[in-house]
């Protein structure tokens, strides 16, 4: 009878993901809709009591958010004075400069990876785009082989590296560190970066020919050379700011005693929200005041860009509130005795519902946010996974 409920319990989860899947890459209903209504419906029909129903979305909701909703403030700002200050671009032209016009695919790859580090997918390739119209014109070189190294290194930092959002909510779901969890990604994913950017560029680019005139290129001009730029260390101190603070953090207990003050000091220096704060204020004054910008337009830059990332925000936390119906329900405890009576690899099956949901919804987040809420109650029950390589899994 046991084994017939959890079948029962395994099946209802299958088909809520495949309603999932088809509810937002058929029929286009929005995805915060989307994971409440499924994570409803879930939790109907596994037999929870109704009047814990909702209590247990908004828990999860709640759960995830604390802590996200703090890092995509932060992060969205530091975004916002890099993009506003000139400083995204002053990193693609130097970069360029140091590569030539022989190594513009490493240049772009390279941008990508950095640029993406404290911005959100969009906002970096928004920045970057006219850059590559910009340079593909100036070198002669094919579209092709200047966007696509870009897209890759903006594309794996997204998936792979918090501090963005679907990243660190994977790292909190599996109880990660964070600082070993940014170590690991770079490892893997600056590989990873060349070999989809400019290695993969290189071969595709002479295959793909592209029309001669480019409406979209015609919307690009040349920047105004009078516009002062902020230096490139400037912006790349900027940029690296959080993430040394959180290295630092993850490997305070190596460098002093632990209990100390001093070790104290350097884990809460090392905490995701705090390292993101100490890198905002840094960059309001080194980009902002520091520059002439007024405190009130700073203000006005930072009050402007939360707009855009309530989606974004939502969508994280409908991604908790379902992983929390399929823990109060049941079907996480199923999932678990059958991936432990079948000696499944977490690590395979981490990566492979992520990949499956991105391919079918086009979504990193979406990706991420469900698998992760999938995997993370059996990851719990499991041995012998570090939880930072099953981060990087869900992100791969």
């Amino acid at each position: 009878m046991m084994e017939h409920h959890s079948a029962f319990l395994i099946l209802s989860a299958l088909v809520a993901i495949l309603l999932l899947v088809a509810l937002i890459a058929f029929a286009k209903l929005n995805p915060f809709i989307t994971l409440f209504v499924v994570s409803i419906g879930l939790a109907v029909a596994t037999g929870m009591p109704l009047k814990a129903v909702v209590s247990s979305f908004e828990t999860g909701v709640g759960g995830t958010l604390g802590h996200i909703v703090i890092i995509v403030a932060l992060g969205t700002m530091l975004g916002k004075m890099m993009a506003e200050s000139g400083g995204a671009e002053q990193i693609a032209l130097t970069l360029i400069r140091i590569f030539g016009d022989k190594y513009v695919p490493w240049a772009m790859v390279a941008i990508g990876i950095i640029v993406g580090l404290p911005v959100f997918f969009e906002v970096a390739f928004v920045l970057l785009i006219p850059i590559v119209f910009t340079v593909a014109r100036k070198t002669g070189k094919s579209l092709v082989l200047v966007g696509l190294p870009m897209l890759a290194g903006i594309s794996v930092v997204h998936g792979l590296v918090p501090p963005h959002p679907a990243a660190l909510m994977a790292v909190t779901l599996f109880h990660a560190d964070i600082g070993k969890t940014v170590f690991y990604s770079l490892l893997v994913g600056i590989p990873s970066a060349v070999l989809a950017g400019p290695l993969y560029a290189m071969w595709i680019g002479p295959r793909i020919h592209l029309a001669g005139d480019n409406p979209i290129a015609a919307t690009f001009i040349e920047r105004d050379a009078t516009r002062e730029l902020p230096s490139f260390s400037l912006t790349l101190a900027n940029i690296l700011l959080p993430v040394c603070l959180m290295l630092t953090g993850s490997w305070a207990d190596l460098a002093t005693r632990p209990g100390t003050p001093l070790n104290a000091s350097l884990h809460l220096l090392g905490n995701a929200d705090i390292a993101l704060l100490v890198g905002a204020l840094f960059s309001f004054a080194t980009l902002g005041v520091m520059r002439g910008v007024s405190r009130e337009t700073i203000l006005k830059f930072t009050n402007d860009c939360l707009a855009p990332t309530a989606t974004i925000t939502l969508l994280i936390g409908a991604g908790g509130g379902f992983g929390r119906i399929l823990q109060d329900s049941g079907v996480s405890r199923a999932i678990v005795g059958v991936a432990l009576a079948a000696h499944l690899s977490l690590l395979l099956l981490a990566w492979l519902t992520a990949a499956l949901i991105r391919l079918a919804t086009g979504s990193s987040t979406v990706a991420m946010t469900t698998a992760a809420g999938m995997i993370g109650p059996i990851a719990a029950h499991s041995a012998g996974v570090q939880p930072e390589l099953l981060a990087i899994a869900t992100g791969a």
